[in-house]
């Protein structure tokens, strides 16, 4: 089963979407398995990581900002090569094991909607086997 979600972005953040997951999983019914989170976007991803400081994800932009800014010699002419970089590094997907109709994720671990471009409406894909 495949659920679609619309989310609304701002430029350059990470959007918290284990709730809309969790709700995903809930509607499949599916008690042991594995859920894909996917992202079909080039100047976006998906990640998993710590939900309980927000320092942690201002952090994780500003190193990514430091990792890959902007730089005059790019060619792409929407002038978001950095946003294209960030993407690929992070990446379009994650996999989670469902167990006892539950995710399995750490005690401070959060699915993430990574923006890098933006504003935009983005979707997002959660497939549920």
């Amino acid at each position: 089963m495949v659920y679609e979600y619309i989310i609304s972005t701002q430029r350059q953040n990470f959007y918290n979407i284990t709730g809309q997951v969790c709700e995903a999983l809930s509607k499949s019914g599916v008690s042991n398995g594995m859920c894909i989170v996917y992202c079909p976007h080039t100047t976006a991803a998906i990640t998993i990581n710590e939900n309980a400081d927000p320092d942690v994800v201002r952090d994780m932009l500003h190193g990514l900002g430091k990792a890959f800014p902007d730089r005059p010699e790019f060619q792409h002419s929407e002038g978001n090569s950095s946003a294209h970089l960030k993407s690929s590094c992070v990446g379009a997907s994650e996999n989670i094991i469902i167990e006892g109709g539950r995710l399995v994720l750490g005690t401070w671990q959060g699915i993430y909607f990574c923006e890098f471009d933006g504003p935009r409406t983005r979707k997002f894909y959660v497939k549920i086997q």
